[in-house]
């Protein structure tokens, strides 16, 4: 798929904006053809240098970026050349969809296995050993905790759960 096509897409958009944010967006949505170096992209996009690098070793991070590194012979700096790699992309948003699917799944099976108390007035919850060790007392406040339910929260979740296995084509007994 090339860059530009990539670049369509709003959720590979909202994806390279989580990793680099707003000031490294530029970056992110101009991929160059080819080598460029940070002063040039810095220059071209009318950006701060130390925002651009930023971004470049974000994108590095995430395989989205690669460079190579040539030292002037006379001066002896290095110039690091910037390649992007947005092939990467649906790959990463598969392995960031997977991360998301387990970390749901733990979530899940934790807010069905403890019993909750909120402090209406300060809208802090407490998991049932908390409650009781403040004498089911809001800490903060004074105010009596109440049991919780927490059955919307957990149903939302398994219904996400589900959309994402449905998704990756993941079995449910997995």
């Amino acid at each position: 798929m090339a860059f530009e096509e990539l670049l369509e897409d709003p959720v590979i958009q909202k994806y390279l904006h989580e990793l680099v944010g707003p000031k490294g967006m530029p970056v992110a949505a101009a991929p160059p053809d080819g080598e460029v170096t940070d002063e040039e992209l810095a220059e071209e996009l009318d950006l701060e240098l130390n925002d651009v690098r930023r971004a470049l070793f974000i994108l590095y991070e995430n395989d989205l970026a690669s460079y190579r590194r040539l030292r002037d012979e006379d001066s002896g700096w290095l110039t690091y050349l910037w390649t992007f790699k947005y092939d990467n992309i649906p790959e990463n948003l598969e392995e960031e969809m997977y991360r998301l699917l387990d970390t749901l799944a733990e979530r899940n099976e934790y807010e069905r296995n403890h019993e909750f108390y909120l402090c209406e007035v300060c809208s802090i919850r407490f998991e049932f050993g908390e409650a009781m060790d403040f004498g089911f007392e809001c800490p903060e406040c004074g105010s009596p905790v109440e049991s919780m339910d927490n059955e919307m929260l957990v149903t939302a979740m398994e219904e996400r759960i589900a959309e994402l296995r449905d998704e990756l084509n993941v079995d449910a007994s997995a």
